[in-house]
């Protein structure tokens, strides 16, 4: 287990190099660490590595793309972070802070670091017919799972993970070896919202049945109001709702052997359904 102070937003979680998203956006996975931040102004100062294909090794300011959280940023915090570059303005997001400066400042909530091999718990939930599932019944099959919530209105996040979802049930039905030992499951964070009929719809949607879907080889799904955290602290996610009923949340998205156990974890939105079509073929070779 290791302790992470995670502050994401709806927004693409890049972890690597720098991509265009949009036209005239770039974004960069920094690392550095804080020399001072301000709750009023709602901007950070840090100190960090060079950032490869934008600047050297510098100590600037830099924006919050959530001004609340510079609250939660202490002098000689090591970060990572995701910088988003535009034509008007420079804002960093996806905040990891990944060694505190004081001990006092560790969070009372411990994420899992998902390693490869790890068991994944017997979670529970309930699908999108009103059925109670478990993890334990897809033992024997490659199972992959992503995190979602219907209302996301982002294109890079929620509904990439559904999108992305869409084209791997696509291509394993094409060949039935792979189909007959493969499920897929997504997972909502929204438990309140997303109920079995609010599931239902959404996933017909994205499978292209509608009402005709009978779900054997996709199911949508949502654990407890009191399972919730418990999920999100294993698969290594943040939510937090705000008041415009949208969640501030990471992604996590896992390929899981047919032992139970964590083959892959796809922390950001940068995977590609090709790559986990592949994953799938290694563990069944």
């Amino acid at each position: 287990m290791a302790v992470v102070v995670f502050f994401a937003g709806c927004h693409s979680g890049n972890k690597s190099s720098a991509t265009n998203q949009q036209p005239g956006v770039k974004k960069f996975h920094i690392r550095g660490i804080v020399v001072s931040s301000d709750a009023k102004t709602g901007a950070v100062t840090l100190d960090t590595d060079a950032i490869p294909g934008y600047m050297e090794a510098m100590t600037m300011p830099y924006t919050l793309a959530q001004p609340n959280i510079a609250t939660e940023l202490h002098p000689g915090d090591t970060i990572t972070a995701t910088l988003t570059v535009t034509e008007n303005a420079d804002t960093l997001d996806e905040i990891d802070v990944i060694a505190q400066a004081k001990p006092d400042y560790k969070p009372a909530v411990t994420f899992n670091d998902l390693e490869p091999g790890e068991a994944v718990p017997d979670f529970a939930f309930l699908n999108q017919s009103g059925k109670r599932v478990q993890l334990k019944q897809w033992h024997g099959k490659v199972l992959l799972m992503t995190f979602i919530y219907t209302r996301c209105p982002l294109p890079n996040f929620c509904v990439r993970m559904s999108r992305n979802f869409a084209d791997i049930d696509k291509q394993l039905q094409k060949d039935p070896q792979l189909y007959a030992k493969t499920h897929l499951l997504s997972v909502s964070f929204d438990p309140k919202y997303d109920t079995p009929a609010v599931l239902r719809s959404y996933g017909g949607a994205y499978t292209g049945q509608y009402t005709k879907e009978t779900f054997e080889h996709w199911d949508f799904a949502a654990p407890t109001e009191k399972e919730l955290p418990q999920v999100l602290q294993f698969f290594d996610i943040g939510a937090t709702p705000e008041k415009d009923k949208t969640i501030t949340h990471s992604l996590s998205t896992v390929v899981i052997g047919p032992d139970g156990k964590i083959f892959k974890w796809y922390p950001g939105n940068e995977w590609t359904p090709d790559q986990m079509i592949q994953d799938v073929k290694k563990l069944l070779d």
